[in-house]
């Protein structure tokens, strides 16, 4: 993922770090060393019922410190946000060897400035992370999913649209073209929506998704198990994609609501949008087709990123982050006043900084 680290002298690791410092189930919070790895830190959760929705492609086998300094997030960022969203708290250690305490262990906390915010998504590039305090979220009672079959884009968004006007709010609501959608067994566009909560919400929420399509034959209910194999493998689909193709790379762009579904729809092959979060993102199987696209995509006022490369890629030889913003000259200043030698992380935050 991002871009490739140059060679350093010294590495740190936190790896070490992996002690639950606080955990209140009936507050909903819990803070952590930045080592202890994400799928340990969710399973102690779950025994209480409780959750960090933050899982990525690799969160499996990650630090929850790693996945919150690449800003991970999935598709039930729809319904239950991001890193930013999550974090209320944070430590972390400087260059010049300072702990850094932002927010604390109170979800409503207005008081000064959230430095801990400029960590998520840094990739270790200003600081590095050592403790973490969340705002949990409790596991839905029940949750349901729905896959709907559409043969032209058109219908999906009209049938999306008809959703949120109807205030049905899924967790999670993912458009999936028509190279991806032939893996799962559906001909044409296929919109997958998860509805999470109590049996009369869920009840509610499947019925009108359903009314809302002319065709019924076309919507399908996924089973318990069906509905996990299905976010299970769409959550899986980055380090397939890379494993079969050495010399590939995944985009990601961001676009507004309204557009998302136009940049689905320029994908030449296997594209995937959250379609009700702004991201969307193409799989090639080479370098030249992925950088095409995404310069195309920028061409139409779009931002991205090439975002993973396969283990035959030379990062070093891609422009992984073609048009970083307006706003790019103050994220450098933000970088020289933490680390002013440059030493952390060289051309980790896509070969720029």
């Amino acid at each position: 993922m991002a871009g490739p680290i140059e060679p350093a002298a010294v590495r740190i690791s936190t790896s070490a770090m992996k002690r639950i410092l606080k955990y209140e189930p009936r507050d909903l919070t819990i803070s952590v060393e930045a080592g202890i790895p994400f799928a340990e830190l969710n399973r102690e959760l779950a025994r209480n019922g409780q959750m960090i929705p933050v899982a990525g492609p690799y969160s499996d086998h990650a630090t929850i410190g790693g996945v919150i300094a690449a800003n991970v997030s999935e598709s039930r960022r729809r319904g239950y946000g991001t890193a930013r969203d999550l974090v209320i708290g944070m430590e972390f250690a400087t260059l010049e060897g300072k702990l850094v305490r932002s927010g604390g262990m109170v979800v409503k906390n207005v008081a000064g400035l959230d430095m801990g915010k400029l960590m998520i998504g840094s990739f270790g590039t200003l600081a590095a992370i050592a403790t973490l305090n969340f705002k949990l979220l409790p596991i839905p009672t029940v949750s349901r999913s729905l896959l709907i079959r559409f043969e032209d884009l058109k219908s999906a968004l009209t049938v999306l649209a008809g959703l949120m006007k109807a205030g049905l709010n899924p967790i999670a609501a993912d458009l999936l073209n028509p190279s991806l959608a032939s893996r799962f067994g559906v001909e044409g566009f296929a919109l997958a929506l998860q509805f999470g909560g109590n049996n009369a919400v869920i009840e509610r929420s499947t019925r009108e998704s359903a009314a809302l399509c002319h065709n019924q034959s076309s919507v399908r209910m996924l089973a318990q198990g069906d509905e996990f194999s299905f976010w299970s493998r769409l959550g899986a689909l980055t380090p397939q994609h890379l494993e079969a193709s050495k010399q590939g790379a995944i985009v990601r762009i961001s676009a507004p609501l309204t557009e998302c579904g136009a940049a689905l729809e320029t994908i030449p092959g296997v594209g995937h949008a959250m379609i009700a979060s702004g991201i969307v993102r193409g799989y090639f199987d080479n370098t030249d087709a992925a950088t095409a696209w995404l310069n195309a995509s920028i061409k139409r006022g779009w931002r991205g990123v090439i975002e993973y490369c396969g283990a035959g890629v030379d990062r070093r030889s891609l422009t992984l982050w073609p048009s970083p913003g307006g706003d790019f000259e103050i994220m450098k200043g933000i970088k020289k006043m933490f680390d002013p030698l440059g030493a952390l992380n060289r051309g980790r935050l896509y070969g720029l900084l």
